[in-house]
């Protein structure tokens, strides 16, 4: 496989640096773009010299068209984006805040729309490119207590699910996982409380929550030649939770 050249809004993040992680160990090259200056430094120093830090805000247009710029500059090239960047939501429709919605959607959804708009233009130029996105279980499945989260992931299949279609004659692929509850930094509200995952890990069928390293083996697939007749897809990587999660107890 001839060298990719990644770039990955939320690099610091689990899913994002174990992307990062085994596109470096498998010959490639990365670029790191998030908010945390700190976490940045931390990141692009494990990772060696085939990894370049940017740091910037994706929910700003200017900074993801720099983000582009700067891989551009760097390598020459811009051959996939992983765009893993995320939150979570969890609360009844009725309790969450119209700003609880609007974060929603802008850590999601804007942030994919606007790393998106800066990417496509240099990936058209070359007719070749692989995006790929990362939505969530609950934006397929029904899950009790995650309207907010599940409107925003919602959103983020069918933006790439379009973007599949309009850019194919150009040779880009684009395409989106959607994992279930996966022990990352983001989950820990969730995961470091015994009761909290022990009902999350009840709802898998497979009876357990993903590792980042497991999504990130996918992510590494799409962005490479070994998927290159794959575009428009939304990949359950969840336990089996979207084809049959166990459903919730009744209040009472």
């Amino acid at each position: 496989m001839s060298r990719l050249h990644v770039l990955i809004p939320g690099g610091t993040g689990g899913i994002g640096l174990a992307l990062a992680r085994r596109l470096v160990t498998h010959g490639h090259a990365v670029g790191l773009f998030a908010r945390d200056g700190a976490k940045l430094e931390a990141a692009v120093a494990e990772l060696g010299s085939a990894a370049i830090a940017i740091a910037g805000d994706a929910r700003e247009e200017a900074d993801c068209q720099r983000a582009v710029a700067t891989m551009l500059e760097s390598y020459g090239a811009l051959d996939g984006v992983a765009h893993a960047i995320g939150s979570i939501v969890l609360r009844p429709l009725h309790l969450t805040r119209l700003e609880d919605l609007q974060a929603a959607l802008d850590v999601n959804v804007r942030t994919l729309f606007l790393v998106m708009k800066a990417c496509l233009k240099p990936m058209m130029d070359r007719k070749s490119g692989s995006i790929v996105a990362f939505g969530s279980v609950a934006g397929q499945t029904g899950l009790s207590n995650h309207e907010a989260i599940a409107a925003a992931k919602a959103a983020v299949a069918g933006m790439v699910r379009s973007a599949a279609i309009t850019y194919a004659p150009y040779g880009i692929r684009a395409n989106t996982i959607a994992p279930g509850l996966v022990d990352t930094p983001l989950a820990a509200p969730i995961t470091r409380s015994a009761p909290a995952r022990s009902a999350s890990e009840a709802m898998h069928p497979l009876g357990r929550i993903g590792t980042p390293d497991e999504v990130a083996s996918l992510a590494e697939w799409l962005l490479g030649p070994d998927s290159a007749w794959m575009t428009g897809q939304v990949l359950g990587l969840d336990g089996g939770m979207s084809a049959g999660a166990m459903p919730p107890r009744r209040p009472g």
